[in-house]
């Protein structure tokens, strides 16, 4: 009796087994119909960069020192004359005493030559010399005056930093070239200034730019570089501002492609139109997209319904319980949703499957 008991139950769980694997594998597939509808589509192009102002000054020193005081900061609006620092002379032993002595043989020259031209001024009022005599002592008399004064000049610059000159002072502090904002300070007081010269670029100290005039400066990719040209209409999108659009103007495209990773890009400058009232600063990074092509009113389905076979476009329409695989000419897309030239109407069914599952 047990026996036949324990059979029926093994043979009861084998054909529930047997019941839900088929079960399973009869699964109907449900899908969803979805209808061609109409409405405006944009083909864009999208870039990414940063904001930048327009045109950014780096000052730099054409006099070494050190930096005795800082006479701004960072985000200040400057006029341009405006001090920005003050610079201490800086000279090693050698220079200041090369200097001292180059005006002290200057100053001996000129007394020996003040000297000979007084002597030949006496024989000039006696009528014993010719006036181009006199004239020759003279000039050789006012231009050793003139290398003194120079090397005395030299001096009294490397010891206080500043002079007066016919009515002019010549000091040692940098002013501002232009009127902006103060974007970066690179010296501090204390830090030593290199000179810029012909041989050697200098020490930069700080950059300026007027934040009045900005500019979305970045890369757009191979592919779309083609369709666009300058004075294009762009919106950019600030990623620190993700609620606002900027309306822009492509100004620039760069003629020559640069590499990043296995990506070929090409820069890309876009003016900035309006502000609207917002405080941009520079380095926000943004996105601009530019509008390449626009329909209005056009027949419209997800692209994603496209089915590609034998170099055609199709699509699924239901034919009674069954469904049929329809060719379409298509236009613009935008990534989302592609617009149908021929083959669909507005108000048709096209089906949609679901995604496979991956196993």
């Amino acid at each position: 009796m047990k026996k036949w008991i324990f059979r029926g139950l093994s043979s009861v769980l084998l054909l529930t087994f047997f019941y839900f694997l088929f079960a399973c594998g009869q699964k109907k597939v449900e899908t969803k119909l979805v209808a061609a509808s109409r409405g405006d589509i944009q083909e864009k192009a999208l870039a990414v960069g940063t904001i930048e102002p327009e045109q950014e000054v780096k000052v730099k020193s054409i006099i070494p020192g050190i930096v005795a005081e800082v006479l701004f900061k960072v985000g200040d609006a400057v006029k341009e004359g405006a001090p920005l620092f003050k610079i201490s002379p800086n000279p090693t032993p050698l220079e200041y005493v090369e200097s001292r002595r180059a005006m002290e043989l200057a100053e001996v020259t000129m007394l020996k030559l003040k000297a000979d031209w007084t002597r030949q001024l006496e024989l000039y009022k006696g009528n014993l010399v010719s006036r181009s005599e006199m004239d020759a002592v003279e000039g050789v008399y006012k231009e050793a005056e003139l290398r003194y004064r120079t090397s005395a000049e030299r001096l009294e610059l490397l010891e206080k930093g500043r002079i007066r000159m016919l009515n002019r002072d010549i000091d040692s502090i940098l002013r501002s070239p232009i009127s902006g904002i103060v974007l970066a300070q690179s010296v501090f007081q204390g830090d030593p200034i290199v000179p810029l010269t012909n041989f050697q670029p200098g020490t930069e100290l700080c950059s300026l730019a007027d934040m009045g005039s900005l500019l979305f400066k970045g890369t757009v990719d191979e592919i779309d570089v083609g369709k666009l040209v300058e004075g294009m209409d762009a919106e950019i999108q600030i990623g620190a501002l993700p609620d606002t659009k900027i309306p822009a103007r492509v100004d620039r495209i760069f003629p020559k492609a640069k590499k990043e990773g296995n990506a070929t890009l090409f820069d890309i400058w876009i003016v900035i139109k309006d502000a609207a009232g917002m405080t941009l600063r520079a380095g926000f990074s943004a996105t601009a997209s530019i509008q390449i092509q626009a329909r209005k009113q056009v027949v419209l389905i997800p692209e994603r319904l496209i089915l590609f076979e034998d170099g055609k476009k199709l699509v699924e329409v239901p034919d009674g319980e069954k469904t049929k695989k329809v060719e379409i000419r298509t236009g613009l897309s935008d990534g989302l949703n592609i617009e149908i030239l021929e083959g669909l109407k507005e108000g048709d069914k096209v089906v949609e499957r679901p995604p496979r599952e991956i196993k």
